[in-house]
């Protein structure tokens, strides 16, 4: 009990010392690291990949570069290639790119300075006239009115960087200064953004500055929107989507009913009838589709030439221009590298928006990580120390399999991005506390028990019968219990049809589903007799709902059975039937064998009827028959009474009844078969055989497939033919297995 304690102890402080660092009363920056490699790992596998072919990416490559100049270019450059994808048909053209300063026309003021003289008066009048059309400003400006456009602009953060050039776009919506006080927007102490008449031209314009890049470099969440004197300006992402779809964003705010001291009010933002979950800080962590390449990209090059190698790809596209070649020094550091161009964090983003799909972390995840952290960790402190090594160590995989899976179900269904690192961190220590204390010299006698019954019963009896071992031995011993049978129909021709690896696959496959029922219902697997399986209930542990329990094992094989064949007919394997027998009765059980060879199995009469019972499911065409003493002890499941017999070797007879299912799941239609049938074997052992015949014809008509009907119809004929006389018992004697 002392050693228990300790390890109890010791774990639970454990626990308590984890959850203070995700309360944020203390700090383990390991903590934090290994959150960063976990998440990246889950945006990689859970990556939809393949390419958003809505969103086109029109590149300053190298190859742009080398034909067009250095970057950058000038506005009659820019101005025709915004014409040349009108031209294409594109949708909306965004521009990665932000314009702070003016194009000016310098060969023109040159021009006027060289025309001083009295003589360059009508040169001048002419130039006056000409300027206009040589302003590239207002040139770009009129390119950027041809259609949808979104120009791009910088805020910046920083106390030192409070200069404001350009124009802003109108804001997306705008808060009193109480409500600033609640809001953590990133906040802005100024901005670089474009000259008016760029402004004027375009349709609006997003920000494209994330103040929320992590320590390590690496690009996970960026802000959808951003604060500057009390008002909210929106992403480029989130600027283009809501010209493309020909609305305006709205912001989403947390009912004041539901409103908690501190937490954050600003909770979505809403644009066309989509929902985007926004963070405290009104950013949306980023829906990656893959690696680098994602999207299609066309060279800018060959936008501008006009001739773009698949012109279809640029029709009714959503256009993002950006940089992408080296020199120019916009790449960026995602979950897929540290080489990936920035303008494909903003397609993500804005493909994220149109597909209305975003994982993100409500206010609440610290809440719920916490609880995370304490269910898994009490549990495990608890339960750990009275497990051996071996038990232990399976508990910690379960453990560890159940935190993985919930996380990612959260992280797929949910779409709920739940920390699982200090989970991870709180079953391993504690796993490892228990392993310093000792942990193997103590487990020898649970050891023992699982070398004697892990054969034969499921994991979790073993732990059970290991608390208390006094109770639990391989003696045989006279006891009523439930033996199940089952058998593959046809087995032979099936075999027949199959090689050894074809056959022994499909064997594996089907034993595997069957063992599992009987573990999940408390049997003990007795034996694989080649196709057939042999379970009983009530031993080793003792089971009270021993029928019971063998009887649903019995319907779930069955259902089991039935997923099982619609995988093999998708895979062109041959249709497998079964019948399953069901005796209750009292056998011997217990270790047995030779010095040679012994098992743990169980013996006698009870045990052979329950394997005739399998066999007569074939010749009443059922899937399961169980005897009169299953039924009575099983109570709760709904029977249909098939015939009184004498089975090969036995002498008295028995009442079999095929099992029809649960009484929930069996439907009155049916239930009214049963009691039509029922009243046929009562005219049917009563002799009289007319109404009997008349009784069972109605359910022919009702169901001609059932054998069991035409079973007794033909029995009728016969005795009317040859009468069985005034002392017949309505007794069946079967002459076969």
């Amino acid at each position: 009990m002392i050693y228990y304690l300790i390890r109890l102890v010791t774990s639970l402080v454990l626990v308590g010392f984890l959850m203070l660092h995700v309360w944020g009363r203390v700090n383990v920056p390991f903590v934090h690291e290994l959150e960063r490699l976990l998440y990246d790992a889950r945006v990689r596998l859970t990556a939809v990949g393949g390419k958003d072919a809505r969103i086109v990416i029109v590149a300053i490559d190298e190859k742009s570069l080398e034909v067009e100049g250095h970057w950058p270019w000038t506005r009659e450059k820019l101005a025709k290639m915004l014409e040349q994808l009108f031209n294409y048909g594109v949708a909306v053209v965004g521009f990665d790119v932000v314009f702070p300063e003016r194009d000016v026309s310098v060969d023109v003021d040159t021009l006027r300075e060289l025309a001083s003289g009295p003589s360059d008066r009508s040169f001048l009048r002419r130039l006056d006239q000409l300027a206009p059309k040589l302003n590239r400003d207002k040139l770009f400006g009129q390119a950027l009115a041809l259609g949808p456009t979104v120009l791009a602009y910088y805020f910046h953060t920083d106390e030192r960087a409070t200069y404001q050039t350009g124009e802003l776009p109108p804001e997306a919506f705008s808060f009193s200064e109480d409500m600033a006080k609640q809001i953590f927007l990133p906040k802005a102490k100024g901005y670089s953004s474009n000259p008016p008449e760029l402004m004027e031209g375009a349709t609006t314009a997003g920000f494209i500055s994330n103040p929320l890049i992590d320590d390590d470099g690496i690009v996970r969440r960026t802000p959808l929107l951003h604060e500057f004197h009390n008002k909210a300006y929106e992403s480029l992402a989130l600027a283009m989507a809501a010209t493309y779809l020909g609305d305006i964003s709205l912001p989403v705010f947390v009912d004041t009913k539901f409103m908690l001291q501190g937490y954050p009010p600003l909770e979505a933002v809403e644009i066309a009838g989509r929902r985007i979950p926004v963070d405290a800080q009104g950013a949306v962590l980023v829906p990656y589709r893959g690696p680098a390449g994602s999207f299609n990209y066309v060279s800018a090059s060959d936008v501008i030439h006009g001739t773009v190698p698949d012109a279809g790809t640029l029709d009714k596209a959503i256009v993002i221009i950006g940089a992408t070649a080296p020199g120019l020094q916009d790449l960026r550091s995602t979950p897929f590298g540290s080489i990936y161009p920035g303008v494909e964090i903003h397609a993500n983003v804005l493909a994220g928006i149109l597909s209305d799909r975003f994982r993100w972390q409500p206010a609440y995840t610290k809440a719920a990580e916490m609880v995370e952290v304490a269910v898994f960790g009490i549990i495990t402190a608890l339960v750990l120390p009275v497990l051996s090594a071996v038990f232990g160590t399976l508990m910690m995989f379960v453990m560890f399999t159940a935190a993985i899976w919930s996380n990612m179900y959260l992280w797929n269904v949910h779409m709920h991005v739940l920390p699982l690192a200090t989970t991870l961190l709180t079953l391993l220590g504690i796993y490892m506390i228990n392993m310093v204390f000792g942990y193997f010299f103590e487990s020898r006698t649970r050891s023992h028990m699982n070398e004697l019954f892990g054969q034969y019963v499921p994991p979790d009896l073993v732990t059970e019968m290991a608390h208390d071992p006094r109770h639990y031995s391989m003696e045989s011993e006279k006891r009523e219990l439930s033996v199940l049978f089952t058998d593959i129909r046809g087995f032979t021709t099936i075999s027949e049809k199959l090689d050894a690896q074809e056959l022994s696959n499909l064997l594996n496959r089907f034993l595997t589903p069957m063992t599992e029922v009987v573990h999940d219902t408390k049997g003990t697997i007795d034996k694989y007799m080649g196709d057939a399986i042999m379970a009983f209930w009530g031993a080793p542990v003792l089971d009270l709902s021993h029928a019971e329990h063998a009887v649903k094992a019995g319907l779930d094989m069955l259902k089991a059975l039935a997923k099982l064949n619609e995988q093999f007919a998708r895979e062109n394997m041959p249709h497998i039937q079964i019948g399953v027998g069901v005796n209750t009765g009292t056998m011997s059980v217990g270790n047995m064998g030779s010095r040679f060879r012994r098992a743990y199995t169980v013996l006698g009469d009870a045990v052979n009827l329950g394997s005739r019972l399998e066999g007569l499911t074939k010749v009443y065409g059922v899937d399961m028959i169980a005897n009169e003493t299953t039924r009575e002890e099983a109570y709760q499941f709904v029977y249909r009474e098939i015939d009184r017999v004498r089975v090969k070797g036995k002498d008295k007879p028995v009442i079999i009844y095929e099992v029809v299912g649960e009484d929930a799941a069996v439907s009155e239609e049916e239930k009214s078969f049963i009691m039509q049938f029922e009243r046929a074997l009562k005219l049917y052992r009563a002799q009289q055989w007319g109404d009997a015949e008349s009784v069972l014809a109605d359910l022919v008509e009702r169901d001609r497939n059932r054998k069991l009907y035409w079973i007794y119809l033909d029995r009728i004929r016969l005795f009317r033919e040859e009468p069985p006389g005034d002392d017949w018992d309505g007794v069946f004697t079967h002459q076969t297995k």
